[in-house]
């Protein structure tokens, strides 16, 4: 199952891409700020429709490339980011040669990965030096309705993951710093149906569960007063990790 639901997000690439939050610059900039002097070449793994991907590629200079096991999500992401080179692979299988680049991210991805052979598999593309970047926005719970729509929905892998303390890596780098960041998106109710449209638990249900939990929803969104042409405020936290490649 788990396998089956890391795969499972072509199937609704366009929600994915509409339903999901874009990436805070300055968190995604923390992430490289330790890259060595003149680095450039960065592959963006699990990079999904380029939500990671747009923001990299704004850099001055940067060489990018997208990997993903899906082509489904790199046939999204050609669209949203022309230009940038796309690849089928994953973390624990990269296309690329030894020492070529100078770092790798992951946007709400390590957490379908095998740290160990993951770790592995990076650092023998990544030259020494050079960085790991992981990267989740996570919906702020901590609000009573947006803890009530994480129950209905229920908890993705990457949520259970960072709440029992976060993720791991392995060598060939070192210790995993963290930083993060509170902001919030303006969201409309269909693109919140659209955000769990997105999401692999709801992907893989039965048709009656899928009913259920869009009924759910539209039962809290009349609560919250949240017709067709308004908003409300979903609050994230983006939490960015780094480490350094021996």
């Amino acid at each position: 199952m788990a396998e089956e639901m890391a795969t499972s997000f072509g199937a609704q690439a366009g929600d994915y891409e509409v339903g999901r939050p874009e990436y805070p610059f300055d968190a995604v900039a923390w992430m490289l700020e330790k890259m060595p002097v003149g680095s450039r070449r960065i592959a963006d793994v699990g990079a999904g429709t380029g939500k990671l991907t747009r923001v990299l590629a704004g850099a001055p200079d940067a060489e990018i490339v997208a990997i993903d096991p899906d082509p489904k999500m790199l046939a999204a992401l050609r669209i949203a980011v022309p230009g940038v080179p796309t690849f089928a692979g994953t973390a624990e299988s990269l296309p690329l040669p030894d020492s070529s680049l100078d770092a790798v991210v992951l946007g709400q991805a390590w957490h379908w990965v095998d740290p160990v052979t993951g770790s592995a598999e990076i650092g023998r593309t990544v030259r020494s030096g050079g960085v790991l970047g992981l990267i989740w926005n996570i919906r702020d719970e901590r609000v009573s309705w947006v803890r009530r729509l994480t129950e209905i929905m229920h908890g993705s892998n990457a949520e259970v993951m960072l709440a029992d303390g976060g993720p791991e890596v392995a060598a060939p780098f070192g210790p995993l710093e963290e930083e993060s960041w509170e902001w919030v998106r303006p969201i409309s109710r269909d693109h919140l149906h659209r955000m769990a449209s997105s999401r692999s638990f709801v992907i893989t249900a039965t048709a009656e569960e899928k009913a259920r939990i869009r009924q759910e929803m539209d039962d809290l969104f009349d609560e919250l007063g949240l017709d067709g042409e308004s908003t409300i405020d979903l609050p994230y936290v983006t939490r960015a990790f780094r480490a350094i490649r021996d």
